[in-house]
Parts: structure tokens; sequence; C-alpha cells
């Protein structure tokens, strides 16, 4: 049994899909990253980093942290969607860390952007929407002869997908992108995708911050690492 910590963003549900490609068994326990739960001492001794997804495989006792060495556990332990072959492997794993080092954290940044900022911030927000563009791009031009990011459907591709979805909320039409929106389209139609893409999404969302939350969220600094791992935070983010 695989425990997931896990909230419905994109980089949670990265785990999801995988977990219900590989048809492994798993228990999901909620991080509400609103309230908080990411700074609980038991889950930091899991998740260093105060982020979710992290699992822990109760098999062997091992726990992982960071979505794509969580994927990349996951596909050795199925023996799926990773190729053993040195060439087809790495060519799996560099679309992996250019979703991880990349396409992630420009979509993430750019989301911050539009769904949480109110001052006027059009230089940060036309640098994101303007890289978000470009990776989109550079992934259509990958996808033009192939039907997936290095061939066959593997990690790389379910790394990949969850940061396509909020196109729409970013501004942008998938059509610009014709091999992009085939890809996207072919995907969201696995049955094992759209369940790990639903898990969670009947959970309670805020669809707006309070400014203590936004500070929880948003404002974290290296004081807030080391008080955290001095377990200075109760359970929902609150000063004890």
């Amino acid at each position: 049994m695989i425990d997931l910590y896990y909230w419905p963003t994109p980089n949670g549900k990265k785990i999801s899909i995988m977990l219900e490609e590989c048809g492994l068994e798993y228990n999901v326990i909620p991080v509400d990253i609103g309230a908080g739960d990411q700074f609980d001492p038991e889950f930091l001794k899991i998740s260093p980093n105060n982020r979710m997804p992290a699992i822990v495989d109760h098999d062997n006792g091992i726990s992982v942290f960071d979505g794509g060495a969580i994927l990349m556990y996951l596909a050795e332990k199925a023996g799926k969607f990773l190729p053993t072959e040195t060439a087809a492997r790495y060519d799996v794993l560099q679309w992996l860390f250019w979703q991880a080092s990349g396409f992630g954290p420009m979509a993430g940044q750019l989301s911050h952007f539009v769904s949480y900022t109110q001052d006027d911030h059009d230089y940060a927000l036309n640098r994101y929407h303007n890289e978000y563009d470009r990776l989109l791009a550079v992934l259509d031009v990958q996808l033009r002869e192939r039907e997936f990011l290095a061939g066959e459907f593997s990690i790389a591709d379910i790394a990949a997908f969850p940061w396509v979805i909020p196109y729409k909320r970013f501004g942008f039409d998938l059509d610009k992108y014709p091999n992009t929106r085939r890809w996207f389209d072919t995907i969201k139609e696995r049955p094992a995708v759209r369940r790990g893409m639903d898990l969670g999404n009947d959970w309670t969302k805020r669809d707006t911050l309070s400014p203590e939350l936004q500070k929880m969220m948003f404002g974290q600094t290296s004081e807030t690492v080391y008080r955290a791992h001095a377990g200075e935070f109760a359970k929902k983010g609150e000063d004890k």
C-alpha cells in the first residue's frame, strides 16, 4: 500500500494519474496547502521541502518527495512508462526534467500572477505568459512526428499534461498548437488519467485567499523553513 500525500494541484495530479495508470493500490492523505498542513512536523519528515506531493511505500518503508522523483520511483516499481533501454530511457528522462525545470515552474509562476495578484505586475505577467507560450511551442514541435513526447506514453507525458489543463485560465487557445492539441485530447480520454484528474475535485477549495493565507502560501522565507523544522508552527499553519 502507498500513502499519497496530496492536494488537487497540477503537481499533485501528476502522481494521482500515475498511480491510476499503474494500477497501484494507494491511500490518499490530504495536505491542504491553503490551511498550512504542509507545515505539520510529521509531514516535514517525509517532505522536508514542505511541499506536496509525497509518498510512503509501506511495502518497503521508502518515502519519496518531489513529483519527478516520485514518478521515476513508481515507474520502476510498476515496470511501466519508463523504458529500461538506455537511449529510450534518457529520451523520457530529458522530457521529464524539461517539465520539472521549465514547463511546470513557468506555468506555476504564470498561475500565481493570473490568480493571486491584484497589483500592477505587467512585466512579470508578460514574462511568464511569453515563456508559457514558448514552452507550448516546444511541446508542439516535439509532437510533430511523435504521438507522445518520447514516442510511447510515459512519465514525461504524465508530468506535462496537468500543466496544460489551465491553458484557458491563462488566456491561451490550444488550437494555436495543433500537435499539442492532438496530444492533449488523446491523453485526457484515457480512463486512468480521468480518474487521476478527478481526485479531490470535490474537496473544499478557496476561490480567494485571505491575507494571512496568502502570506502563508507565498511569503515563505528561510525563516519559515527553520521555524517549520523546529516545530514552531501548529497544525493549519498558525503560530503556537
